[in-house]
């Protein structure tokens, strides 16, 4: 359900300048190099499979489990009325279809409103989900970038990262979520996880790019007879 409300994340560390040692007269001069490589990264993909993720939406989906279920009946509800209108076309009278077709558009403009409410509670512990877990898999990312020697990572699971193409050799999305599943993190007062100091450059933690997969659709009103 959290998989897919993760936006891009693009991580640079700059290219620092070589650095010379100086060395005595009779020693060879030393280079120290710096970072180079270029990595992507599917963020989306990679917060949904860590193990903390997984765990996340099973607790959220559970959290909202009744909500979703009483949606579910109420939308059953009104399917059932529509139909018993549609079959009486015939034999109800004009009086009987507009009193069913008053009950019908009640219950769908109580269920729509029931249905915004749930939507937004939805998208606000997704929020909180995302703001926890976005900060966790940056200070991950900047670890294993710095280890091994990466320069910039980018998101390529989010459209408008501008990546044409990446070859499968660069992708770290699997080597992240592995060191995210094996690192553990001392929350802090605030309740995010402590971190050494941080690099010079620092993105904001992710946010939604898009609006979450609604828990049930929503139904329209009958068209009122002319």
């Amino acid at each position: 359900m959290i998989k897919n409300l993760f936006a891009m994340t693009v991580l640079g560390a700059g290219m620092a300048g070589l650095a010379m040692a100086q060395a005595p007269a009779a020693a060879p001069a030393a280079a120290s190099a710096a970072p180079t490589k270029v990595g992507v990264i599917q963020i989306q993909a990679a917060l949904a499979a860590t193990k903390e993720g997984q765990k996340a939406a099973a607790e959220l989906e559970t959290k909202l489990g009744p909500r979703k279920k009483e949606l579910e009946s109420r939308q059953s509800e009104i399917k059932d009325l529509q139909d018993r209108l549609q079959r009486g076309g015939n034999t109800l009278s004009d009086s009987a279809k507009e009193d069913l077709t008053r009950n019908i558009d009640t219950k769908t403009k109580s269920y729509n409103r029931q249905l915004e409410d749930a939507q937004a509670e939805l998208e606000a512990e997704q929020q909180k989900l995302v703001n926890v877990l976005g900060q966790k898999m940056m200070a991950i990312i900047d670890k294993y970038a710095q280890q091994n020697g990466f320069a910039i990572v980018l998101d390529v699971s989010n459209q408008n990262t501008p990546v044409l193409y990446a070859s499968n050799t660069v992708d770290i999305t699997k080597e992240v979520i592995d060191l995210y599943d094996k690192t553990s993190f001392t929350p802090t007062s605030s309740g995010t996880p402590a971190r050494s100091a941080p690099p010079a450059a620092r993105p904001p933690a992710p946010a939604p790019s898009a609006a979450p997969k609604p828990l049930v659709p929503p139904i329209t009103s009958p068209a009122k007879k002319q």
